[in-house]
């Protein structure tokens, strides 16, 4: 019966411990015109389907490595409980144009509408390269 218990006591908690794996930072939407952009140009299809993509803080953007890379993003909180809950997963597609940018990511307004109620507000994530 102790094994039983410390088996099931075990799994509980490494679910718990597998839900928070991810960086935590801010974003904000921005909108049209998204070309061109520092990654692929004047390209249309550089955009994912849905239009769920990112410009990128100077810390995530390493140079441009980032181009391409895809991020799991989760609204947590932010005024006003801006969050609709669920995650959307997103493509890295340009950097922040303003140096040095207000926000980890900058996400088109696809994306942010997705997981957030209000378009002109800034939101705390959570986020993980996938």
């Amino acid at each position: 019966m102790k094994l039983f218990l410390f088996v099931i006591f075990s799994s509980l908690l490494l679910k718990q411990l597998s839900l928070v794996v991810g960086d935590v930072g801010t974003a904000a939407s921005y909108g049209p015109p998204y070309i061109p952009t520092a990654c692929d140009g004047n390209r249309p299809g550089q955009f994912p389907p849905g239009n769920l993509f990112v410009a990128v803080n100077e810390g995530l953007w390493d140079n441009g490595a980032a181009c391409g890379r895809r991020y799991r993003i989760r609204c947590v909180s932010g005024n006003n409980r801006p969050c609709k809950g669920g995650s959307i997963d997103v493509k890295v597609v340009d950097s922040c144009s303003r140096s040095p940018c207000p926000n980890t990511l900058l996400m088109s307004n696809d994306a942010f509408a997705a997981i957030a109620r209000f378009p002109h507000v800034k939101i705390n994530i959570e986020y993980t390269q996938i």
